[in-house]
């Protein structure tokens, strides 16, 4: 599946690339997670990917992005952090309020990559395959660099484990991109 996953991304940068035209651009980002789940404490972490700008006017836009994100949630009972890995895939408007700002809102879907490993004390498959969560932030523009800040609120349970508590996931993710065209 990541062998798939890989393939179509290149296939896909390939395409835009070649059909650019003034109002599409790829952006190499990275950044900071400040992220907890259920009633833990916010921990900080990391999320690295690219995304495009697909402005179809000057106000309106989409900017689907693929990224490698980690949400670092503190163990109970002493265990050790649980360290989960998704690859998010949002899809987010984008609000041109100026040529320097952008609203982006819209729906995120998560795959969990390190499924098949032991969190909360040795439970395997503690946490549910997939998130699917919804985002809203500001993004600054600057010629080839970007600079934004957003929050993602989780509307999944995460928990796969017997017990009836919700695990829900929030994101607060603040971040730097380049233009690559």
């Amino acid at each position: 599946m990541k062998k798939n996953i890989s393939l179509f991304l290149v296939a896909f940068i390939f395409i835009v690339n070649a059909n650019a035209q003034k109002g599409v651009h790829l952006i190499a980002k990275g950044g900071l997670n400040y992220s907890k789940i259920a009633d833990n404490d916010f921990n900080a972490s990391y999320h690295a990917g690219a995304s495009l700008e697909v402005d179809f006017s000057k106000v309106i836009g989409l900017q689907p992005e693929i990224l490698f994100s980690q949400l670092n949630n503190k163990g109970t009972n002493g265990n050790k952090d649980d360290k989960l890995n998704y690859l998010s895939i949002p899809l987010l408007l984008r609000i041109n309020v100026s040529k320097m700002f952008t609203i982006n809102v819209g729906p995120e879907y998560s795959i969990l990559m390190n499924k098949n490993e032991k969190f909360l004390g040795n439970i395997q498959n503690a946490f549910k395959e997939g998130n699917f969560s919804m985002i809203g932030g500001v993004q600054l523009n600057l010629q080839s660099f970007r600079a934004y800040a957003r929050y993602d609120v989780g509307l999944s349970n995460l928990n796969n484990t017997i017990t009836p508590k919700e695990w829900k996931s929030q994101n607060l993710q603040v971040g730097v991109g380049i233009k690559i065209f």
